[in-house]
């Protein structure tokens, strides 16, 4: 991952990084082989290093880890799931999204 802002989520750090994270956290589900994934990073790295300090943000790969992906129904990707202090997602964005959405989608989430 080229940012300094980017964590890989992986099955064996889910608990820790994600669900008893102490500040909200944006999860891109992705794979390698999908190019609208691809597409898709540069975005959500400049959302990482826009939102440093106050939002955890990260990758999945679900290949790597099949049961995170099976746990929360990931039929498609790329899927954008942000979570708030649980194992829950509390908003999600499917497919190839802008940057203005993701951002406006965490100003709500910090907001509320």
């Amino acid at each position: 991952m080229a940012s300094a802002n980017m964590v890989e989520f992986t099955s064996a750090n889910w608990e820790q990084e994600v669900v008893n994270s102490d500040k909200p956290v944006l999860v891109d589900f992705w794979a390698p082989w999908c190019g609208p994934c691809r597409m898709l990073a540069p975005a959500v790295e400049r959302v990482a290093e826009q939102f440093a300090g106050r939002v955890k943000v990260g990758k999945l790969n679900t290949d790597e880890n099949q049961d995170i992906a099976i746990r929360y129904g990931i039929m498609t990707i790329p899927q954008l799931f942000v979570f708030k202090g649980g194992a829950e997602p509390v908003q999600r964005l499917a497919g190839l999204q802008r940057e203005d959405a993701i951002v406006k989608m965490l100003n709500g989430v910090l907001g509320s």
